[in-house]
């Protein structure tokens, strides 16, 4: 069996628990998530709901949300694995008419997936997600840690912040996030 690559959630701090109503299980197999929102009023979109829909990859196996996800060496045995629990999902609790559409729809997604994922292992990767016109737009980006491989940089320093953001060329307005107001809004049913 030859080696691919996936993403998986990733919870460096406990955060993901008060910013989303489900929060995915650290080291799930991950999907971008977009269609959990695709019958959704996108404008009404408020608290833990906004952001999942916002910044929110979707583990396979509960469907909670990670804010991040780190590429991950899997065979084709954890591939179909992630493909099946997807599947059941879509088919159980999303409605799809029957389990052989459903896997369709979760392979695609998997394989969507697997494409963000050619980059080294141990990236771990963030996600902004919009919609204009009505369309839903991801936008990714590379966490990588501070001063890695930089010739000259400070080793001891290099570790007091595990990562940095790289810059992209996108403009994008700032968000913001009451993490304290998130938490104190009821996660719902």
């Amino acid at each position: 069996m030859s080696a691919l690559r996936l993403p998986r959630t990733l919870r460096l701090d406990p955060s993901d628990t008060f910013v989303f109503a489900q929060p995915a299980e650290p080291g799930e197999w991950a999907v971008t998530g977009s269609f959990l929102f695709w019958d959704q009023d996108l404008t009404t979109l408020e608290g833990k709901a906004r952001a999942a829909f916002r910044s929110g990859f979707v583990g396979v196996g509960s469907l909670g949300f990670s804010t991040l996800v780190v590429v991950s060496e899997a065979n084709e045995s954890e591939r179909d694995s992630a493909v099946e629990d997807l599947a059941r999902h879509i088919h159980e609790r999303l409605g799809a008419p029957d389990r052989e559409t459903a896997r369709a729809a979760a392979r695609e997604e998997v394989d969507f997936a697997a494409s963000l994922c050619n980059l080294p292992i141990g990236s771990v990767v963030a996600m902004h997600r919009t919609v204009t016109d009505g369309e839903i737009s991801e936008a990714f980006r590379t966490l990588h840690q501070r001063g890695a491989g930089l010739p000259g940089a400070d080793r001891l320093h290099a570790h007091a912040r595990a990562f940095h953001f790289v810059e992209t060329d996108e403009a994008e307005p700032e968000e913001r996030a009451d993490l304290i107001g998130l938490a104190r809004t009821p996660s719902g049913p």
